[in-house]
Parts: structure tokens; C-alpha cells; sequence
């Protein structure tokens, strides 16, 4: 029997360590907000992952600064001398100067930082949970950010490739005719790996993240599917077709050759430094490939997913089908993204039902 105090990093699979590296960063985060916000992150922790956890860190730190600079009663306050019931002090306008704050705000370095309408968003959803968690505990009597509206949110188009630019993406990763020569220097040495990945993408729509986690013996060549930890910890299977099969065989055998540095050994998708890979540097390779083949669209590994979302829409018509491969807890969701792709079956549809024959 292992000893917890024997278990090292290298042991632990992909996500336990990703989740152990953030649970140590919100760790250091909540030292730098007022003493009682531990609390509240104590009583979202059964509900919410390591990584959401971070983000309301974030921003709550920000509020937090926005009251030290722009409110009279936080000015001259201490970070730990704040107590919480100085929330019940902030009014529905203070809440509605924050939201104005936020448009436009400057960090240490006097560098200005704007938030978008969906910046703005997620930090105002964030205090609005924050303010519930105590206001339902009936520590704090009153809920100002419960009466804050929402900013209106302008939906953005979607930016996905069309078929044929899914062919000439896969085309220019195999071949690398247009690279520049600095990266077809580098192009025999990844090529496999770079088609694996893509074809990987475009065949499953998995995250960025679930597929830099993948280990060797989450590929299952007899089933053909791949074994994913998902967003909130739940594992799944995902199937694979013929396409994304063969390169992940081309790819393997070129692996197993490959001596991986100490605690990379198991990691499917390894960097030239023989390091598992990482989320920035697979971002960086999808945007070198797009780059070539679609210079207008800003193509993402985010964007290759919804790629596969919608053409699984279109082949199925099944958006409860779609919304379960890729992992949307919530259909409407789903819906959200493809509206427009459910208006054009309607429309198409029009003609579908003859009321008399002619």
C-alpha cells in the first residue's frame, strides 16, 4: 500500500495534477482577499471545479481593488481589515460604478485593461454568487448585487471552417508547402504529431485541454474511442472515426520511439522538448496551420470544435446528440451556439409537406 506522503506528481494522472497545480494557485489567491472570502470558497468547493474556483479568486481580487481605489469607506482600509458586514455598507449604485469600472481600469503597471461585454459578465456573475453565498447563509441581511441588471450581452457570430477548409487545413499540416522555411525545418519533426492532433480536433470536437491531457492508454483502437476527463471531473468516451484512426496509428508508431523526459512517459501528445504538451503551444500550432488557409478567420482550437459541432449538426439533425458528444451539461446551451443552423433546417423544411398535389 502507497503512503499519501510517497504518492509523487509523476504518479498522479493528467487532471489530478492539473487539479492539485491549481488547487495550490487559489491557494495563494485567497491570501490576497479579506479573511472571511475563505468561507465562501469553502462552501462552493463540492460544487465547482479547482479552475472555477480560480476564476472567481480573480475576480474578486479585482472588486476588491475597485472599492480600495473608487470607494470613500474601503480607501484606507487594509485588505484584512475588512469585514463582511462592510458589504452590506455597498449600495446598488456603488455595484453599477463597479460595472462602470470595469469598462475601463488601469492595473500596477499603468497599463489600461478593457473588459468586454462578456468580461463583464463573468465578474459581475461572480460577485453575484459571491453575495448569495452569504446572503443565504443569513450572514449578511441585505443583497444589493442580487438588484444589479445584468449587462446585455450581443450574441457573436460564430466562427467555424467550412468543409472545404477543413481539407486544406489537413492538407498544409501533411505537406507544409506554404510554411515559412524556419518552420518547415521543424515541420518533418511534427508533422505526424501536428496531423494526429488536428485530425483529433476535427473528429471529435474534445476540448483543448482534454486533449493535452490524454495519456497512450487512453486511445482504445478496438472500440475506437478515446477516454477524456471532461470539465467538473466526469469521464466519458468519445468515438472516433476511420480518419482520425489512421493518424493516431501513423502518429503512435513514430511515438513509441520517442524516449519521453522523467513523468511525461504515458502523455500521448509530446512537445520537441519530449515534455507532455501544452494548451498554449497547441494553440499556437492551430494558428499557424489557419493562418495559411484562412487568413480572415481567427481559428482557434475553441473554433475547431465548433467546427465539429456543426457539422455533426448538419449530417444528424440530432442537437441533443451534438450537446451530449460535446459535453454540454445544459442543451440550451448547445442550442445557443447552432441557432442559426436550426433556422436554416426550419426554413428548409418549408416545402417538406405538400397540402395538395399539384
Amino acid at each position: 500500500m502507497i503512503l499519501l506522503e510517497e504518492i509523487t506528481m509523476s504518479q498522479l494522472a493528467y487532471h489530478e495534477q492539473k487539479d492539485i497545480e491549481n488547487i495550490k494557485k487559489l491557494r495563494s489567491l485567497i491570501k490576497e482577499l479579506p479573511p472571511f472570502c475563505i468561507d465562501f470558497f469553502r462552501g462552493i468547493e463540492p460544487r465547482t471545479s479547482s479552475r472555477t474556483r480560480i476564476a472567481y479568486a480573480y475576480d474578486l481580487n479585482v472588486f476588491f481593488d475597485f472599492l480600495a481605489k473608487e470607494n470613500p469607506v474601503f480607501r484606507n482600509l487594509e485588505r484584512t481589515a475588512i469585514h463582511l458586514e462592510y458589504l452590506e455598507k455597498l449600495t446598488v449604485n456603488d455595484l453599477e460604478e463597479y460595472m462602470e469600472y470595469l469598462k475601463y481600469r488601469f492595473n500596477g503597471n499603468n497599463q489600461e485593461i478593457i473588459n468586454k461585454e462578456r468580461g463583464i459578465m463573468r465578474k459581475i456573475s461572480s460577485l453575484k454568487s459571491f453575495y448569495n453565498y452569504y446572503y443565504r447563509n443569513e450572514q449578511l441581511q441585505n443583497n444589493p448585487a442580487a438588484l444589479v441588471q445584468m449587462p446585455k450581452l450581443h450574441e457573436k457570430e460564430i466562427i467555424r471552417l467550412d468543409v472545404d477548409e477543413v481539407a486544406l487545413l489537413l492538407d498544409e499540416v501533411e505537406l507544409g508547402e506554404n510554411l515559412t522555411d524556419k518552420q518547415k525545418s521543424f515541420h518533418n519533426k511534427t508533422k505526424l504529431r501536428d496531423l494526429a492532433l488536428l485530425t483529433l480536433l476535427l473528429g471529435t470536437g474534445i476540448r483543448v485541454s482534454e486533449c493535452v491531457g490524454l495519456d497512450i492508454d487512453d486511445v482504445d483502437f478496438k472500440n475506437g474511442g478515446i477516454h477524456i476527463h471532461r470539465k467538473g471531473g466526469k469521464e466519458v468516451t468519445v468515438y472516433f472515426g476511420v480518419e482520425v484512426e489512421d493518424a493516431l496509428q501513423d502518429y503512435l508508431e513514430e511515438r513509441t520511439n520517442v524516449i519521453a523526459m522523467p513523468g511525461n512517459e504515458n502523455a500521448l501528445f509530446l512537445s520537441l522538448q519530449r515534455k507532455r504538451i501544452n494548451v498554449r503551444s497547441v494553440e499556437n500550432l492551430v494558428k499557424k496551420y489557419a493562418k495559411i488557409v484562412t487568413p480572415l478567420k481567427k481559428i482557434t482550437p475553441h473554433k475547431l470544435r465548433s467546427t465539429y459541432g456543426t457539422n455533426l449538426y448538419r449530417e444528424t439533425g440530432d442537437i441533443y446528440l451534438v450537446a451530449d458528444v460535446l459535453g454540454h451539461s445544459d442543451v440550451n446551451t448547445t442550442k445557443k451556439h447552432y441557432a442559426a443552423l436550426e433556422d436554416e433546417r426550419r426554413r428548409s423544411a418549408r416545402n417538406a409537406v405538400r397540402l395538395r398535389e399539384k
